[in-house]
């Protein structure tokens, strides 16, 4: 039983780091439930509110997920590897490939919205529109492993849409968007990339099942033609408990 005293380690925290210990170990994976909190205040002869610390401190490690009505359960994600650079180059959009795809997993787009709308005004300025103009949107959410762990939302000016109408379906064909602006001679040939990261909306949390005190991180790609030309911006949300953000640079 924790014995925690007056400057010592709280007792929750000694709990939480019992559990936590258990499920680096391996003696709890994932998916099995934690024990819940009515077995804590048995084995621990604590009181509740100290073993519901201590499970909401591996909820907001993102190391368990409460399911309501059932309890918590370990919540253990390897994390997606996004290589900044290598994804979106041509070698991998040009030859037909998803910039999407990661190398040892797939993604899975189980939403997708394609509509017009009038974007925001930072994406207006973008695409270097005028204020009030609709656009192309594209809106997505993508899986790994079965757990959502992004939102994408592409914009593409109506000119840029009306050159390539395959960009207007569902299936765009080998390649992506990308690809079909290349058929048309708009093929993006520098991407610029913002990243920014804070703490999700009601929303989103619920978009991407995140647990308490899990962060997103926020990319808003701006993908450019010859001539300096924009002809697509996207905003990507992501779990930020779910993701390695790789970059490589030359000395």
């Amino acid at each position: 039983m924790p014995t925690s005293e007056n400057g010592s380690t709280p007792v929750y925290r000694e709990i939480a780091d019992e559990l936590r210990e258990q499920i680096r170990s391996g003696r709890l994976t994932d998916g099995d439930r934690l024990p819940g909190e009515n077995t804590l205040m048995e084995r621990h002869g604590i009181a509740r509110a100290t073993a519901r610390q201590a499970l909401s401190e591996l909820i907001n490690e993102g190391l368990a997920s409460p399911v309501r009505g059932s309890g918590v359960y370990v919540r253990l994600f390897r994390p997606v590897r996004r290589h900044g650079s290598r994804r979106l180059s041509r070698d991998i959009w040009g030859r037909g490939g998803s910039i999407w795809q990661t190398q040892e997993r797939d993604y899975e787009v189980d939403r997708l919205l394609v509509d017009e709308a009038v974007p925001e005004a930072h994406v207006a300025r973008a695409l270097g529109l005028a204020e009030e103009e609709a656009v192309l949107r594209r809106s997505r959410r993508y899986l790994v492993d079965g757990r959502p762990v992004q939102n994408a939302v592409s914009y593409l000016a109506p000119a840029v849409a009306a050159a390539a109408p395959r960009v207007r379906e569902h299936d765009t064909g080998p390649g992506g968007v990308y690809a079909r602006l290349a058929e048309v001679g708009l093929a993006p040939v520098r991407f610029t990339e913002e990243i920014r990261v804070r703490m999700p909306t009601p929303g989103e949390r619920e978009d991407l099942s995140l647990p308490p005190g899990t962060p997103v991180v926020d990319v808003a790609r701006t993908a450019l033609a010859d001539g300096n030309r924009p002809v697509e911006f996207g905003e990507i949300t992501m779990d930020g408990s779910a993701y390695v953000l790789q970059y490589d640079f030359e000395a």
